[in-house]
């Protein structure tokens, strides 16, 4: 028998959808044919997302991932007991952003002791994590903190499309300011590493510019592109790497998605997002590169106008799952 990864589902904001949309997710009989799903979170607040999205899912609370069963028709959890029964759902809560904390934080320690393949988390509510106490932009920064890691990069994956970004949470003035050669080099060599440990030999790297026709010789902006961009790709092109740009945003978004390009590096964060989201928000997933732990994510938020009502769409995870799996497998092969 082949072997299958253990993949740490981390519960996120138990105030928002994370719980149900888990639940949903390990009630399709293939993730436990693929892999072994561990939750780190709380047993009693998925046994009431089960009652709410109307599954018939058991859930086992353990102590140590040694204790799991991994039996289809079971959930098994790590339960570190900080949710209360009555935490009303869809709202801020600092209960719960100090709980999706110390999810993560288990889930951390757990892959340094070797215990997991990969991380796989739902989502957190970044003002309920600021106000239980952590201040960080959102997940991929903590987890940077956690590992020890100085430096990450975000790659949203869709249907047709893998996007990585040099900035995120940052405004728009600060990430222009931001940019330059080397960390655009950087990126570009993380999202090159990826996908070779992915399988793909020799990926094909579409780079954006950062002005409109990224920057027309001249025409828009102030050389931009040519002092902050092209002198890493010109570096990785003499590399022999296949790495095109930079190039207009708008065109390179339009041949990625007819299959030019394995992978596209966005400048910043709307820029990237934006066309991830439109071809598939419920089947995105967010990759963390650079990390020493595969991580996967959904890419969306905890939606608080409708947790606690049992609608919430898994794709989302199970495409996360999903992500997170072939990753796993492949280093595992590697």
């Amino acid at each position: 028998m082949s072997y299958l990864p253990i993949i740490g589902i981390t519960m996120g904001d138990a105030a928002g959808i994370g719980p149900e949309v888990i639940m949903k997710a390990l009630a399709h009989e293939q993730v436990y044919a693929s892999c072994r799903p561990l939750v780190i979170g709380d047993a009693g607040r998925l046994r009431k997302a089960g009652r709410l999205v109307g599954t018939r899912l058991e859930v086992h609370a353990v102590a140590s991932v040694d204790e799991a069963r991994f039996t289809a028709g079971c959930v098994e959890c790590i339960d570190l007991g900080l949710i209360p029964d009555d935490l009303p759902y869809g709202r801020v809560s600092p209960i719960a952003g100090d709980a999706a904390y110390h999810f993560i934080a288990r889930t951390v320690e757990l892959t340094r002791q070797g215990k997991l393949d990969a991380i796989c988390t739902a989502p957190l509510n970044k003002e309920a994590l600021h106000a239980g106490g952590h201040v960080f932009p959102g997940h991929t920064e903590m987890l940077a903190h956690l590992t020890g890691i100085d430096e990450v990069s975000m790659m949203l994956v869709a249907p047709n499309l893998r996007v990585i970004h040099v900035t995120t949470h940052i405004g728009l003035l600060d990430a222009i300011r931001r940019i330059e050669p080397g960390l655009v080099q950087r990126t570009i060599e993380r999202a090159h590493d990826t996908l070779v440990r992915a399988g793909i030999e020799q990926p094909r790297i579409g780079v954006c510019g950062i002005n409109p026709h990224a920057g027309e010789n001249g025409l828009f902006g102030y050389g931009e592109e040519e002092e902050k961009i092209m002198p890493a790709v010109e570096l990785l092109v003499a590399r022999g790497w296949d790495v095109e740009g930079p190039l207009p945003a708008d065109t390179l978004f339009y041949r990625a998605g007819r299959g030019d390009f394995d992978v596209v590096v966005a400048m910043y964060h709307d820029q990237g997002h934006g066309p991830v989201k439109v071809m598939g928000l419920e089947a995105g997933v967010n990759v963390t590169v650079g990390l020493p732990v595969i991580r996967t994510s959904v890419d969306h938020g905890t939606a608080f106008d409708i947790a606690g009502k049992g609608i919430a769409d898994e794709r989302s995870m199970l495409e996360a799952l999903k992500q997170a799996i072939e990753l796993a497998s492949h280093r595992a092969r590697a």
